[in-house]
């Protein structure tokens, strides 16, 4: 509903902010950073079962609330570090979120002025016909954080552009905070760009004078290089991105942005053409428009995604990859549907399928995976977290990662049948990958394509600004040289 599960390497299903924090921060998270209302209400609840209150009424304070703080204080000692930054997320007021206001209003007087730090992030719209910024909507916000006991002692402005004096002095004056501790958080061509522009307004050394921690200069010579990168392109690439949640783009937050890694380091500006799946699906042929975009773009990935709806259209899509000798990366279900697509056309079993869309199919040639099929519950059972690979030579993606073993994400229930691993590697399909035990295929790829890969795997989640994910690396590689072949037959100057 809010855009994309994000896996932790610890396999937790997590909200796709922890995502950006890992792409910011360089560092694996796990599943404790993320808390969530229903954790502390079962946490809560199952303490009342084990008669861990003694018989008394179970309220949202204390028992609420002391448990999220007991969940805030146990991340902060197992990570071992000087300080614990903590989002609490929603807008200020909100029914959801109070509880957890609460719980960091207490912590402030249990672990003192000094030890704690409240910053406070609010919108200041700019009205269109006379330009003028209105910090009103700040500073309701903030009345209302004072209303539940809160003080911010930082405010930060999301803001189209920077704020003028003027209205800093005001949000000053109506936040109780000094003039020195706003500051804002404005439109950026590049987000990784954000962090290097607070520091230039002065917080960082601000939030060390106020935690009385010793501060230094910072260097920021290799995000500065990423950044510049973003910004100073040689080439340019299109690819068509063909998925079933198109109309909410954080669906794929961590796939576009593992693009955009690839890409910044090839000096590459990644396009991308999002093709809703579902659309090909009402006539048997690919719609004009679609076909369009098709012909126009450099590569083509077919996104994960879950159940019936838009799995046909993303197989045709797949199918004039495959046929068009286009640059192709499938992920997850887009592994299992390329999977489909070839056993139907190449194989010639025109009934294969997948059995999560169709549990009576003839030929499965994806399956449940064995583990699963006792599984009722589905909330966190699937295969999830980081899980080797073996990977084999003389394969492209053995060339691509240059290493025999990896370590990926997943996020799946169903596999590639082993039953039918011989008829699909006897038309051409290469198994590229397999899982430690070689029970599970990984990775498949096709011979006599420039690039036809697909994985089981997320590789997006480890992807880094500075480090792309070597998978995704490749994919806009060969975009790029599909590109300049395609200009070079045009006639077209590179």
């Amino acid at each position: 509903m809010h855009g994309e599960v994000f896996v932790t390497e610890d396999g937790g299903e997590v909200d796709l902010d922890l995502g950006h924090y890992e792409r910011f921060l360089d560092i694996d998270l796990s599943r404790e950073n993320n808390i969530t209302t229903g954790q502390i209400y079962l946490s809560v609840i199952e303490s009342e079962r084990k008669g861990e209150y003694l018989g008394k009424c179970v309220q949202i304070i204390p028992h609420v609330t002391d448990e999220v703080k007991k969940r805030i204080r146990m991340v902060a000692e197992r990570s071992n570090v000087d300080v614990t930054l903590v989002e609490c997320g929603g807008t200020t007021g909100d029914i959801e979120g109070l509880p957890f206001l609460e719980a960091i209003r207490q912590m402030k007087l249990e672990e003192g002025p000094f030890n704690t730090l409240f910053v406070h992030v609010a919108l200041v719209p700019i009205l269109g016909v006379t330009g003028e910024f209105k910090t009103k909507p700040l500073q309701h916000s903030v009345q209302e954080l004072r209303r539940i006991g809160i003080q911010p002692d930082i405010i930060v402005a999301r803001c189209r552009c920077p704020l003028d004096d003027e209205s800093k002095k005001k949000i000053a004056l109506y936040s109780n905070v000094p003039e020195e501790a706003v500051f804002t958080s404005y439109d950026v061509e590049c987000i990784y760009e954000l962090p290097m522009i607070l520091d230039e307004q002065g917080m960082g050394d601000y939030v060390c004078s106020r935690l009385s921690l010793r501060s230094s200069k910072p260097d920021w010579s290799l995000w500065k290089g990423v950044v510049d990168n973003y910004k100073s392109f040689d080439h340019e690439i299109s690819v068509c991105m063909c998925g079933k949640y198109t109309r909410l783009k954080d669906s794929y937050i961590s796939i576009v942005e593992a693009l955009k890694h690839a890409g910044a380091s090839l000096k590459t500006r990644v396009n991308m053409a999002w093709l809703e799946a579902t659309q090909l699906e009402q006539r048997e042929e690919i719609p004009e428009e679609a076909q369009r975009i098709l012909e126009r773009c450099d590569g083509i990935m077919v996104l994960p995604g879950f159940g019936t709806r838009g799995s046909e259209g993303k197989m045709k899509v797949i199918r004039y990859a495959r046929e068009k000798k286009v640059p192709f990366l499938g992920i997850c279900f887009g592994m299992q549907l390329a999977v489909v697509e070839f056993a139907r056309n190449v194989v010639g079993l025109k009934e294969a399928n997948t059995r999560e869309l169709n549990p009576s199919t003839p030929h499965p040639v994806v399956d449940l995976l064995p583990e699963q099929r006792g599984v009722k519950d589905m909330g966190g059972t699937m295969r999830l977290g980081a899980h080797a690979s073996i990977l084999e030579p003389e394969t492209k993606v053995f060339e691509l990662y240059g290493r025999p073993v990896i370590f990926e994400r997943h996020r799946h229930r169903y596999e590639v049948n082993p039953a039918y691993w011989h008829v699909l590697q006897s038309h051409s399909m290469v198994f590229s990958g397999y899982s430690s035990d070689k029970r599970r295929v990984e990775f498949i790829e096709l011979r006599n394509h420039p690039f036809f890969v697909a994985t089981q795997a997320h590789p997006e989640f480890k992807s880094r600004p500075h480090r792309p994910s070597p998978l995704y690396l490749g994919f806009v590689k060969a975009c790029l040289e599909y590109s300049k072949a395609k200009r070079s037959t045009d006639g077209a100057s590179p």
